[in-house]
């Protein structure tokens, strides 16, 4: 490739989290912004896409295709696609090099095990940065998950094990958050999840269940080991909102090192991170979840 740079987000996350409705919205606004964008499918399975693609990965190979070829199930079907992909990373770099110079994203399949151990998404996201592409891992859990201590726990976990596996700069995203209250009164004020405070406090609201209390100093030390690596955040979002968008987007352009020319782009100062959990909590949440335990 030529030695011009490309910006990109790498959007990954479990199945249901809203990926492809992330980069359709991404797309919209990037694109009010004035940015050429070009979306890239790298999901297999992904057959009714809500966004114009640029680069489909089912041209190449379906999860269908390889189900009925292979007699494998659908996990291991997805996980064959993405080492064929790997293994034909050169129809990839054909394909990306008609959009030089866009900004693009990468919308990603929905298995966990492709981020958390398994090599392929890693080794091709090395390859992409060898073409002068930088990336941003996007990294999106449905915001729901927050309602239930012991769920929550396991997104902090499956976060964090994302992050030291595909070992690029990150952005953790808590979609959905308009819908956060649909699913029970949240425990803590938002930003207790957002920026993951002291955990101690979430474990005395586990269940009272025989299973959690047999377990209890195992999940006190997953909870260790998530403050200890002190690396997992989040960022709440609404893709409806144009200024939930626009902080997700200021946030992926820093870590990414794209310098986006907005108003408010340098507006980062030492309060940023209360002012913004603040919006969301005013607009989904009830004052009753504002209601902090502390001890």
């Amino acid at each position: 490739m030529s030695s011009q740079y490309s910006f990109a987000q790498l959007v990954i996350g479990p199945p249901g989290s809203g990926k492809s409705t992330y980069c359709r919205g991404m797309k919209e606004f990037l694109s009010g912004l004035g940015r050429k964008v070009a979306v890239v499918n790298l999901d297999p399975a992904n057959e009714a896409l809500p966004y114009q693609c640029e680069v489909d990965l089912t041209e190449l190979i379906t999860l269908q295709d390889a189900m009925e070829k292979l007699r494998l199930g659908p996990n291991g079907s997805l996980v064959y696609c993405m080492e064929f992909l790997e293994k034909n990373v050169e129809w990839l770099h054909t394909q990306l090099e008609k959009y030089r110079g866009h900004y693009m994203l990468f919308d990603c399949p929905g298995q966990v095990e492709l981020y958390t151990h398994h090599r392929s998404i890693k080794n091709i996201a090395a390859q992409l940065q060898k073409w002068n592409i930088k990336l941003v891992a996007v990294h999106l859990v449905d915001s729901h998950y927050c309602s239930d201590p012991a769920k929550f726990v396991s997104v902090l976990l499956t976060s964090l094990s994302t992050m030291v596996q595909v070992e690029l700069p990150h952005v953790n995203i808590l979609s959905k958050v308009d819908l956060i209250q649909q699913y029970g009164k949240l425990a803590f004020g938002l930003e207790f999840y957002t920026e993951v405070m002291d955990l101690r406090y979430l474990l005395a609201h586990f269940s009272d269940q025989p299973f959690f209390q047999r377990y209890k100093k195992l999940n006190e030390a997953l909870v260790g080991l998530v403050e200890d690596y002190s690396l997992v955040s989040f960022i709440p979002l609404n893709v409806q909102d144009k200024e939930s968008m626009y902080e997700v987007a200021k946030a992926v352009d820093k870590a990414g090192g794209y310098a986006m020319e907005a108003p408010m782009s340098t507006a980062m100062g030492a309060n940023f991170d209360f002012f913004k959990t603040a919006t969301v909590k005013e607009k989904y949440l009830s004052r009753e979840s504002d209601d902090v335990v502390q001890k």
